[in-house]
């Protein structure tokens, strides 16, 4: 599992750094499908990968309000902060079992393995988004191979 976690975070820091061509307007814009723009999607996946790893730990959920993270940069420095106690959670949880987690934004129970499998699932899901409107604007996309990278394991 942690190879990938450690290949969804190559990924959207390469997004972060493809995102710098952008104008703050372009990445903004409203864009068809996905959740909205390409500023928002990140901030998205960030939050939900946050939330539901919380939820796992039984912790309460931080609420962030999107209003507040308007810059490439200031989103970037929300990823690299959550992500090191995302990080913390790794390392101490090797493996997964099947205990039920119940989340304060939901009344169903969910497995801690399915919910690992929906967030690296969730975030592929919309940095393939990324893609389709990185190809809207003409633009090269970042690569979503996982052969032959280089994962920093954390």
């Amino acid at each position: 599992m942690k190879n990938f976690f450690a290949y969804n975070w190559q990924v959207r820091d390469e997004w972060f750094e493809w995102c710098n061509q952008l104008s703050p307007e372009e990445l903004l814009k409203e864009r068809q499908g996905g959740v909205g723009s390409f500023l928002y999607t990140l901030f998205h996946i960030i939050d939900v990968e946050y939330s539901w790893i919380r939820g796992i730990q039984r912790e309460k959920d931080r609420i962030f309000d999107f209003s507040d993270y308007q810059t490439l940069e200031q989103v970037k420095k929300l990823s690299d902060e959550l992500r090191i106690d995302n990080i913390e959670f790794l390392k101490v949880n090797e493996g997964f079992n099947n205990g039920i987690v119940k989340v304060a934004w939901d009344d169903k129970e969910y497995r801690k393995i399915d919910i690992i499998h929906h967030i690296i699932v969730h975030e592929i899901h919309h940095i393939g988004q990324l893609s389709v409107w990185a190809k809207e604007l003409a633009l090269p996309s970042v690569s979503a191979n996982f052969i032959g990278r280089e994962l920093k394991t954390y």
